[in-house]
């Protein structure tokens, strides 16, 4: 099993008030699984994102990522589980616009420690696999919607990772740009990856083969069981 959420609970304050985002999450995640989370907009999808990817920790609950207490990692072994072990794609891309697409790439190899050779290589090697190596020069001004989440997703990739996350990938693409993100992650999962998927649009979630819901905090498998 590579994540297990177990009674998850997220609180916010606002003022005096505590607002509950999350409430009681159950989710379980074998390796290699391909799943969607759907939800609307303020449903608590992206804090549970940002909780299985260790940008948050949540109020209470418990959370064993490849066998690690989340909870019990302080702030620099959270980042290392980060670095190693997750990839992450957002809706916006979240590339540096100054730095060319094998720039951006190598990024995570950098903060890694990896040599300026091997970097280079591997980065060069991720943009090859999503088909953008004749743009590696290429500013993300100089590229579409769709390459610059290419680019995104070679730079999730590059350090080869067991977990993808992807917030609203193809939120912000045209209908050809974002099958061809939802065709890579067929791809990426098929070789082992585990994909992890945030939507509130059912045609990128019916690309997963197992779909839960978030309404108010509160998740449910489809179907009507809980996870």
């Amino acid at each position: 099993m590579i994540l297990n959420l177990q009674n998850i609970f997220k609180d916010y304050r606002q003022d005096k008030m505590a607002v509950t985002v999350l409430k009681d999450v159950c989710l379980q995640a074998e390796a290699g699984e391909y799943i969607a989370i759907m939800g609307p907009s303020g449903s608590g999808k992206t804090t549970l994102m940002n909780i299985i990817g260790c940008l948050d920790r949540p109020t209470a609950g418990t959370y064993m990522l490849n066998g690690k207490d989340v909870l019990q990692l302080n702030d620099r072994e959270l980042s290392v589980q980060r670095l190693n072990r997750i990839g992450f794609v957002f809706q916006n891309f979240q590339l540096l616009p100054g730095e060319s697409a094998l720039d951006n790439v190598s990024l995570p190899l950098i903060y890694a420690g990896v040599r300026k050779k091997e970097r280079k290589e591997r980065a060069m090697a991720a943009l090859k696999r999503v088909g953008l190596e004749d743009r590696a020069t290429f500013r993300p001004a100089q590229l579409s919607g769709g390459q610059k989440q290419r680019v995104a997703i070679a730079r999730a990739m590059v350090n080869h990772p067991d977990l993808l996350l992807a917030d609203e990938p193809t939120g912000a693409l045209d209908q050809k740009s974002g099958r061809q993100i939802m065709d890579l992650f067929a791809d990426l999962n098929a070789e082992g990856v585990t994909v992890i998927v945030i939507t509130h649009d059912g045609t990128v979630a019916a690309r997963a083969k197992r779909k839960l819901h978030i309404i108010d905090g509160v998740i449910t498998e489809e179907g009507g069981g809980f996870a």
